[in-house]
């Protein structure tokens, strides 16, 4: 069999084994997103002028206009969610993203003040 010269026109990138990607880590050592955690990028250009892999370009570039959620980021990208969130916390390392956590439970108003809020809604 001949010798094959291999372009990402293939497909062949898509084919790349996610622990390829980022490089063996299943997780960010020092960051963890939730799904919903939203990105954005930080700079309008996207890089910053730093250079980053094809993965994390991606990112930068679906993040450009709006902030999106680390789950949509990955159903576009076509990734494993932990891929992503192993490259968001790379991105966000480099101080190229900006993410947005959903609240905490315990940052969650008490049934108590809820209820409150709402019996003084129906007196008004």
């Amino acid at each position: 069999m001949p010798d094959r010269q291999w372009s990402d026109a293939e497909g062949v990138g898509h084919h790349v084994r996610p622990y390829a990607i980022t490089g063996g880590r299943t997780r960010h050592s020092e960051h963890s997103f939730a799904l919903i955690t939203l990105v954005v990028t930080r700079s309008p250009d996207g890089f910053g002028g730093e250079s980053v892999e094809p993965e994390a370009a991606a990112i930068l570039d679906i993040c450009r206009d709006r902030a999106v959620a680390i789950a949509e980021i990955a159903a576009e990208l076509d990734l494993p969610v932990s891929v992503v969130k192993v490259l968001c916390g790379d991105l966000l390392n480099s101080e190229l993203i900006l993410v947005q956590a959903p609240p905490k439970e315990s940052d969650a108003p008490s049934v108590e003040l809820i209820e409150r809020v709402m019996d003084g809604i129906r007196r008004l």
